[in-house]
């Protein structure tokens, strides 16, 4: 019966809640604020869209190579399971260990910050700059207050039952894609035709800006890897946590179909909306004031631009709706893998258990009190760079685990296979290989930090399993 302890869980999740959880999980801050940075690294239109182009090719590339790996381990835990099956418990425990440590909570809490950021439109005195409290260097500030609690309140609900989570999930998911949709087709309506051909000028001279001296400065060779690779933190980190969905794969109708189905639509659905969404951004934001964006709010600069100076407030009940989804299915999702982890012996043994509502509410609570710790710590910036390092690694790992299991276990059952084996996974491993690379050489600091605390895994990992 060992096998069988993943399905306590009920299976009361389908298709639409599946996709709904992938899209809404995606969809949080980024698509709104990322694209000033972006801009200000690579300082062009052509450039820009290919970066968003390219974050989207390769996301659906990863997620429809997960389709093999979720139909082959329909159950609770997802990409940790696969991991441990194609490279052994320590390497599960690593991608555990960086899940709880950084993966999770990190993206919890720049997401939380985000919220805090937009709430701050509506009432100033929620801002990260009301600051409550001071001791040393550590500034306690409104922002972080609103971050934390509502990383409670949606840590609270999830530990209710899953049914009050996937009625939230689909609903906000739903209003989220809504008004984006509407964002975007009321962005083409009121398009500019001057700016647009300003914009698209010199659309693949590559500069950055001087934000000091206010001018361009035309990057190439090494200067332009690294604005390349700066900008596509941006791009990717609005493109994770699509996984998500394998972690709930205990508590999903026909998991072998639906998880690998949500994992498709929802990946493909989402990047045609971020790429859809920035061609609106240059049809009507000059790029000096999309790279100038006052905080990077970008959609609040174009939303000016079409709705006038209500603009702001649509923006910002957007922003707020979108990342208390975003954060709601990342809270779900995430608990799952420390139960997961916790049957296998690799996590703390309470996390093992389900409450009466059938959901892990012991790991659901552990990542409450570790995400929100982090929103003490540092920035959003910072935050994403720490994260999104760490995720690509396990990315490539998890789609190379495919090439492994296929020799490790070549008759296991496999009702779905990765879409253009062996080339596409290849792909996907090599580009995302050369941007860690990258990212490691340009941002060794946050980044270098992200992998010294995976790697501080490994002593741990031998000390606990000392001790047992």
């Amino acid at each position: 019966m060992e096998d069988q302890k993943p399905d306590d869980f009920k299976r009361e999740l389908g298709l639409l809640d599946g996709t709904m959880l992938v899209v809404g999980s995606m969809i949080g801050s980024g698509i709104f604020i990322v694209s000033s940075d972006m801009v200000r690294q690579l300082g062009s239109a052509g450039w820009l869209i290919a970066m968003w182009v390219l974050t989207g090719v390769i996301t659906v590339i990863a997620a429809v190579s997960y389709g093999e790996l979720s139909a082959m381990f329909p159950t609770a835990g997802g990409q940790y399971v696969y991991i441990k099956e194609a490279y052994g418990k320590l390497v599960g425990f690593l991608y555990g260990w960086s899940f709880f440590a950084v993966i999770q909570t990190g993206t919890i809490a720049a997401v939380g910050v985000a919220f805090a950021k937009f709430a701050a439109y509506l009432y100033a005195p929620l801002s990260d700059k009301n600051i409550l409290y001071e001791i040393g260097d550590f500034k306690l500030n409104a922002a972080q207050i609103v971050s934390i609690f509502t990383i409670i309140l949606l840590s609270y609900v999830n530990s209710r039952g899953v049914k009050n989570s996937k009625i939230l999930q689909t609903v906000l998911t739903v209003i989220k894609i809504v008004s984006l949709a509407g964002l975007i087709i009321f962005g083409f309506i009121a398009a500019d035709a001057t700016v647009w051909d300003a914009n698209w000028a010199n659309a693949w001279t590559a500069q950055s800006l001087n934000v000091d001296a206010g001018e361009w400065l035309p990057i190439s060779g090494v200067a332009l890897i690294s604005g390349i690779s700066a900008a596509f933190v941006g791009s990717q980190f609005s493109s994770v946590a699509w996984e998500g969905v394998t972690f709930i794969a205990g508590e999903i109708k026909n998991p072998k179909r639906n998880v690998g189905l949500s994992l498709f639509l929802g990946t493909l659905l989402v990047s045609v909306i971020y790429i859809l969404a920035n061609v609106m951004y240059l049809a009507v934001v000059p790029l000096y004031e999309i790279a100038t964006a006052e905080s990077d709010r970008v959609a609040v600069v174009a939303s000016q631009q079409i709705f006038g100076s209500v603009g702001t407030l649509i923006i910002a009940v957007m922003i707020m709706i979108s990342t208390f989804a975003c954060n709601n299915g990342l809270i779900m999702a995430g608990a799952r893998v420390y139960y997961t982890m916790a049957q296998d012996g690799l996590f703390f043994k309470k996390a093992a258990q389900l409450n009466k509502a059938s959901v892990p509410a012991w790991s659901i609570w552990a990542q409450c009190i570790w995400a929100s710790a982090l929103c003490l710590t540092g920035k959003y910036g910072d935050l994403l760079d720490f994260v999104v390092i760490i995720v690509l690694i396990f990315y490539i790992l998890t789609i190379l685990g495919i090439f492994i299991l296929r020799k490790k276990m070549p008759n296991a059952e496999r009702p779905y296979k990765a879409f253009g084996y062996p080339v596409l996974p290849a792909l996907y491993i090599l580009i995302s290989s050369a941007i860690c690379l990258a990212l490691l050489y340009t941002k060794p600091t946050t980044c270098g930090w992200g992998v010294l605390i995976m790697l501080i895994g490994i002593p741990v990992y031998y000390l606990t399993k000392a001790k047992e």
